[in-house]
């Protein structure tokens, strides 16, 4: 059950940015084995003034086409997993919407099964 926040600069089409989701859907359905219909993602825009990065912080060499992806899940994989998860992320989103691997900044946010509840304030895993 992920929860995805995806932070990019303004300007990108409809279609960018739904690449991107797309591209992010299949990646954890492919690495984390989410259920089909397991969508909870959102996309913040900022203007120039609004979003700043490390240009070549830890070696990689970005560009304003970064993109920031939170995703919050349970703790309940592996790291070969999340290595994977990363890899399959900037496959997919290189090919559609072809972001550069170079501007793919991911983190994942683990949390434990009782903090997650879907709905009518009930806590579905704990």
């Amino acid at each position: 059950m992920p929860l995805i926040s995806v932070s990019l600069r303004s300007g990108k089409s409809d279609a960018y940015k739904q690449a991107i989701f797309d591209g992010l859907y299949r990646a954890l359905r492919e690495t984390f084995s989410v259920p089909e219909d397991d969508q909870f993602m959102t996309i913040t825009e900022h203007g120039e003034a609004d979003f700043r990065y490390g240009a070549t912080y830890g070696g990689i060499n970005r560009s304003d086409d970064v993109i920031f992806v939170q995703i919050s899940a349970m703790n309940t994989r592996t790291v070969d997993q999340k290595k994977e998860l990363y890899r399959r992320i900037v496959e997919l989103l290189g090919d559609a919407p072809g972001i550069r691997a170079d501007d793919l900044f991911i983190n994942l946010v683990e949390g434990a099964r009782e903090n997650w509840s879907l709905g009518r304030g009930l806590a579905q895993y704990a």
